[in-house]
């Protein structure tokens, strides 16, 4: 058996102080100063740490909201003087989709490598847009062999990228490229909404660090030469052509969806026949159609296709979810038979790693992020980023290794919760789990066959 996937992570601090989701509002008059006063028991020493905070506080920049929410103290106080209060600073962060508790998520994610634990609980609604409204089924959970990351039992999350032969052979014939990656995930290209800092040299050596392979644009060059099997890179229609030589190291290159995909596949296997080439599809509303019919072109071997950052269709009055559309595009490659051939990749949305699994689930081999990475430094994703403007998370003096041990600890994060999601499924291996739709629930089905006959069926505004 092969050597277990590990990546080494250290904890990272942040920068500047947190913007926690609770604080404790102490309501001092009527204090009967009890000898075992609720906050001497805080499990988690926050009160102590408030204490310290304040007094080496400098400035007024960001009050103590480091809060778990066990709500421990609220309920045992004798007096009934503490109430949990919600950080305003923290409801102002990201937006409709990327919401606070996303954001929090991922900068602890980030911080610690670890997968986080809310002492409040969920307290949001039993369902919501997007992969909100889909469940995976836990029913394996109970079994101690598929316990996760602390099982007995072999989880593998790699997958492999490339064309694959729809049959067996034994005649010794060349079999086509293929990429073989430890979890299914790539860094996809920078946003181009949000203004960053250059941060390519840290996504290159997260990537290395990971193992996992990062998509850059074709003017972007390495800092080191090993980096260039963690590098693939994107050729667009006006990109300026990448030197044979360095074309020849890398093991994946992304190319724009056009009339001529064909020809251009075949200019970049004569430069480099081992090479796996992707096609960038945007989910508009003939994208559908256009990766269903790319994936019945004998030279196309993985597709990619990218909804907006919140996950919708692109271009659409009334958008429709990420999941939907990869759902149609599987079902659609297995009525035609060649599902099993072709590599899809899907991005746009993916902000959680249950995210990537209810993507694989749905249909996906892998899945591409971007703006995770940029959260992981920091970023507090402003709907007013803009070249000139102050950034509040000060990324334009992030420093390089704090860069590189954000993102390899976020990645780490993100591979430990699929092991736990595939355990919990039963899942032994990333590559069965894909189209799996029996191993999860969706809302919308479930709200049909429970209430259709009653209410008749659910009209979209």
């Amino acid at each position: 058996m092969p050597e277990k996937y590990h990546i080494k992570t250290k904890p990272v601090p942040p920068r500047r102080p947190r913007i926690g989701k609770h604080g404790v509002v102490d309501w001092r008059e009527d204090c009967a100063r009890c000898h075992n006063c609720v906050k001497k028991a805080c499990v988690y020493d926050r009160y102590r740490q408030e204490a310290d905070y304040i007094r080496s506080m400098g400035e007024v920049e960001a009050l103590f909201f480091d809060c778990m929410g066990c709500f421990s103290c609220v309920q045992d106080c004798t007096k009934g003087l503490l109430r949990l209060s919600i950080n305003p600073e923290y409801e102002r962060l990201g937006n409709r989709y990327w919401k606070p508790d996303i954001i929090k998520t991922t900068w602890l994610q980030a911080e610690t490598a670890k997968i986080p634990v809310s002492g409040a609980g969920y307290r949001g609604p039993f369902s919501g847009h997007g992969f909100d409204a889909m469940w995976t089924d836990m029913s394996e959970i109970v079994r101690p062999t598929r316990d996760g990351i602390h099982g007995r039992e072999y989880i593998s999350t790699s997958v492999d990228i490339g064309r694959k032969l729809p049959f067996l052979t034994q005649n010794g014939n060349q079999l086509p490229p293929l990429v073989s990656l430890p979890m299914p995930l790539i860094i996809d290209l920078s946003s181009p909404a949000h203004t960053l800092p250059q941060v390519d040299p840290i996504v290159e050596h997260a990537a290395a660090a990971t193992g996992i392979i990062a998509l850059m644009d074709a003017r972007y060059r390495p800092a080191k030469a090993e980096h260039l099997t963690n590098i693939a890179f994107y050729l667009s229609p006006d990109s300026p052509a990448v030197p044979d030589e360095l074309l020849r190291k890398t093991r994946l290159v992304e190319i724009a969806d056009g009339p001529a995909v064909a020809e251009r596949i075949q200019a970049l296997k004569r430069i480099h026949p081992e090479i796996v080439v992707a096609i960038r599809v945007e989910l508009t509303n003939a994208g559908i159609g256009r990766a269903i019919e790319l994936a019945g072109l004998p030279d196309v071997e993985t597709i990619h296709v990218v909804a907006d950052a919140n996950g919708d269709e692109l271009n659409a009055s009334q958008p429709r979810f990420l999941k939907e559309m990869l759902r149609q595009i599987h079902t659609a490659l297995i009525e035609k038979g060649g599902r099993d051939e072709i590599t899809l990749m899907a991005g746009g949305g993916i902000a959680l790693p249950e995210h990537m699994a209810k993507a694989i689930i749905c249909g996906a081999d892998l899945v591409t992020i971007n703006l995770p990475l940029l959260i992981a430094l920091e970023c507090h994703l402003c709907a007013s980023c803009k070249p000139g403007t102050t950034c509040p998370a000060k990324l334009e003096n992030i420093d390089f290794s704090f860069g590189v041990g954000r993102m390899t600890n976020l990645i780490a994060a993100w591979h430990d919760q699929l092991i736990e999601l595939m355990g919990a499924m039963g899942m032994r291996e990333a590559r069965r789990l894909r189209g799996d739709v029996g191993r999860a629930m969706f809302f919308e089905q479930l709200e049909e066959e429970t209430f259709g006959k009653l209410y008749g069926t659910r009209t979209k505004p």
